[in-house]
């Protein structure tokens, strides 16, 4: 028995997915976050593989792309093209036969599908100890589906082993109705693989080169080929059109919410609550429902999303509060406060202690420590002062028709409301500005400026102050 032989893996990604009905490659429909090939990528390189070998074909220069953008390991992950689908057969001989292998070495080689997100590490880990148990030359998992309806029937022999896999379009009426199907997941013993493939033939019904005629291959040439049922069928099944596509998502995003709770993240309602598979939260987050974290985004300790709030390559600090907002590549300091109803564009930081409040937008902006936005407002362009309030109905007017241009609010301004910041143009520290005013020139701290346009009042907070004692 060799149970210390090499393993690689090969998957299986050529296909165009026709019942998929898009331009898109099946394989990179997303699903939480990450394409689909990317789920199964992440399961394998979990396990201690010499190589990766992707087979690609329909949209090749595009999967390898997004692949090679995408995947972080330090574990080699190559590309062979599968030029003309001819089945599956055809394409794990094109991964042979590509150079990528050393033709001499004895190791043992997973297939797996490009189309299978929910396969588990641990699962091709057990398919692989089994195969290197048996000492086989092939392993096939398997799974039980009542109806088996569209799989693969899996044909055992009398000592209980793999005799064949029959397609079923190809099957008799007693093998049509076998219950324990091919989920198209291998484990080979490599050296015997490759001669098996050459022994392939087209003649079936779809005329193709089918890889589970290698098992057959194997099995009548006196090797040993063993069936390993999954402990959950539903983790080997494959997407082929939209409604599976989205029956796989629900079952990953359960997946994800799950692992999210048993590390201290509460979830109001985990049915609708949507983690992308690159978030990371810290514990004591709490979820409301209708929240959407997506991209990389991120969330510090004790700090509350949603209701309804949709992140996206969003950090957000720890003891934050996020209502019912809109954020795209923001930075939310710790102890900051968003909406309800905001939305905060690219570009937007806010610092610890910050308010950004109810209907109010705020683009390529810095909002400084302490300050607040409270409601009904535009910031664009902006950097907002330490401790600076911003009335109800201020807009910053940043475009002139050609070029976007920048407003400066010093630290503890107070901008009445319906102010009309005018850029390019400066808010002196502690500077004031009056209900409605046009504000087109820069005003000197502690300054007011009132009207339309607006007139400026230098040392008004000095004479203000003055009076009061």
């Amino acid at each position: 028995m060799s149970q210390y032989r090499p393993l690689s893996a090969v998957v299986l990604a050529a296909g165009e997915g026709t019942r998929m009905r898009s331009e898109t490659p099946k394989v990179l429909h997303p699903l939480c976050g990450r394409p689909m090939l990317l789920h199964v990528i992440d399961a394998l390189v979990a396990l201690p593989l010499e190589r990766i070998v992707v087979v690609v074909g329909h949209g090749a220069e595009r999967v390898t792309k997004t692949l090679q953008e995408q995947v972080a390991t330090e574990l080699p992950v190559e590309f062979v093209e599968q030029r003309v689908q001819r089945g599956t057969g055809d394409a794990a001989s094109v991964a042979l036969t590509a150079g990528v292998f050393d033709l001499d070495a004895e190791d043992d080689l997973l297939v797996v599908p490009g189309d299978a997100p929910l396969l588990r590490a641990e699962t091709l880990a057990a398919l692989a100890r089994s195969h290197r148990e048996a000492d086989a030359a092939a392993t096939v998992l398997t799974a039980i589906l009542d109806p088996p309806t569209g799989y693969g029937r899996v044909v055992r022999d009398e000592k209980d082993g793999v005799d064949r896999i029959v397609e079923q379009s190809d099957a008799t009426p007693d093998e049509f109705d076998i219950h324990e199907i091919n989920t198209s997941i291998y484990c080979f013993r490599r050296g015997l693989l490759a001669p098996a493939l050459r022994r392939l033939s087209p003649e079936n019904a779809q005329g193709e080169y089918y890889l589970t005629d290698a098992v057959s291959v194997l099995r009548e040439t006196g090797h040993t080929v063993i069936g390993v049922v999954a402990d959950d069928s539903y983790e080997t099944v494959g997407v082929n059109d939209r409604e599976q596509l989205a029956d796989v998502e629900a079952a990953l995003r359960r997946r994800i919410n799950q692992r999210w709770m048993r590390d201290g993240v509460s979830m109001t309602d985990p049915e609708r609550t949507y983690v992308d598979a690159t978030v990371e939260l810290e514990p004591d987050v709490h979820l409301l429902p209708g929240t959407i974290l997506a991209g990389r985004t991120v969330v510090g300790s004790g700090s509350m999303i949603g209701p309804d709030a949709h992140l996206t390559d969003t950090i957000v600090g720890e003891k934050a509060v996020v209502r019912q907002t809109v954020a795209h590549e923001v930075e939310i300091g710790d102890e900051a406060t968003v909406g309800p109803f905001a939305y905060l564009r690219p570009g937007t930081r806010l610092a610890a202690h910050a308010h950004v409040g109810t209907f109010v937008e705020v683009k390529n902006s810095d909002i400084g420590e302490g300050a607040k936005v409270p409601h009904l407002a535009y910031i664009g362009d902006a950097e907002i002062g330490d401790g600076a309030n911003i009335g109800a109905g201020t807009i910053t007017a940043n475009y002139d028709g050609r070029d976007k241009h920048r407003t400066k609010v010093g630290k503890d301004a107070r901008i009445s409301s319906n102010t009309v910041l005018v850029a390019p143009v400066e808010v002196g520290d502690e500077a004031y500005t009056g209900a409605g005013a046009v504000v087109t020139h820069n005003v000197p701290p502690r300054a007011m400026a009132k009207g339309v346009p607006a007139e400026i009042e230098e040392d008004w907070l000095d004479k203000r102050e003055a009076e009061s004692e």
